[in-house]
């Protein structure tokens, strides 16, 4: 449930409803706005209702949540959550932009595609140095090796990076290279590396299932949030449906829905989606359009060489055209790029 407190309620009178919430055994979770504190009790509901709660100290009222994710719904927190990456704002007034190869192949590849993203107007790199692959002949990655290229390329760009982590045993090893984690979608369930992510405090982009509901990717959130780390940003990049046109279909309609529910910012990733280069620009001005925090497209030196996903990825004059259109239409969102 939620407890509200009244404006200007004191830190003991915060605290006193806290100290109440752990007698019983229960987590209590804050939410600070500009005028109140708001306390997310999680635990046993009936517990938690023999409490008089409305009576002590503070107290303005008491809320149920009656949604199965409590900590990253709309209720909770009425504000939206803005994470920051760098100098990228997710979930602000900023359309952020995150672009780079799919894999990172070696450092001439990814210096190339780095400064061509930054001089283009990207705000954060991406590329992967473990590649979680359908088969396990395919390139799998460099491992640390393209943690240490990311990490060369951040400082020859001043781009930060977010690359993704499979394995909660890579966890604190890949959160000393980068800027932001990602939990790709054949992870989004993994429930062991989403309570190790929970613990870390580097924000973490968590990548919608394959045949996942709005409702399971706002539950894994909620192992995210719930371990400690508030600053999740939730990723559409298309799910499995009965269409065959496309590597996938993007679900814009999840974007809007997101953010009625929740505080948390999303992102669209049109390049997995579709798994057609010819289709990123489009999704992504829609994404925009929609209500979208930004985008995280696929941008290779040269597509036709790249050892995974060539065919769903922007050359750099390509994406240098997408983020001319991308300002072109900003404003008229009231976004910024």
């Amino acid at each position: 449930m939620m407890i509200v407190m009244i404006d200007g309620a004191t830190e003991e009178e915060v605290q006193g409803v806290v100290d109440k919430l752990h007698e019983v055994g229960a987590e209590a979770h804050y939410s600070r706005g500009e005028f109140k504190v708001i306390i997310g009790a999680i635990g046993d509901r009936e517990v938690i209702s023999q409490i008089p709660l409305e009576a002590l100290p503070g107290v303005e009222k008491v809320i149920p949540i009656m949604k199965p994710f409590k900590l990253v719904s709309r209720e909770f927190h009425p504000e939206d959550t803005v994470v920051e990456v760098g100098a990228a704002r997710l979930g602000s007034d900023q359309f952020v932009v995150i672009a780079g190869p799919c894999a990172v192949e070696d450092e001439a590849q990814l210096m190339d595609a780095a400064k061509a993203a930054a001089e283009a107007g990207a705000h954060i790199l991406r590329g992967g140095a473990f590649k979680p692959r359908t088969s396990p002949y395919s390139f799998q990655g460099l491992g640390e090796q393209g943690l240490e290229l990311l990490a060369r390329a951040r400082e020859a760009t001043g781009l930060p990076v977010v690359t993704e982590v499979v394995d909660v045993r890579q966890v604190a090893l890949v959160s000393s290279y980068v800027d932001m984690l990602q939990i790709g979608a054949r992870n989004m369930q993994n429930f062991l590396l989403l309570r190790e992510v929970g613990m870390q405090h580097k924000p973490v982009m968590l990548k919608r299932g394959l045949s996942s509901t709005v409702e399971e990717l706002l539950m894994a959130a909620e192992y995210i949030v719930r371990g400690g780390n508030s600053n999740v940003v939730l990723c559409e990049r298309g799910i499995r449906t009965f269409e065959t046109a496309t590597r996938n279909t993007l679900d814009l309609s999840a974007i809007p829905l997101v953010k009625h529910l929740s505080h948390l910012p999303i992102i669209a990733d049109p390049s997995h989606a579709t798994g057609k280069r010819e289709l990123i620009a489009d999704l992504s001005r829609g994404a925009l359009a929609v209500g979208a925090d930004g985008v995280m497209v696929e941008a290779h030196p040269d597509p036709r060489k790249a050892l995974c996903d060539g065919e769903q990825s922007l050359d750099m004059p390509a994406f240098s055209r997408l983020m001319d259109s991308l300002r072109s239409i900003a404003p008229a969102m009231g976004r910024r790029i």
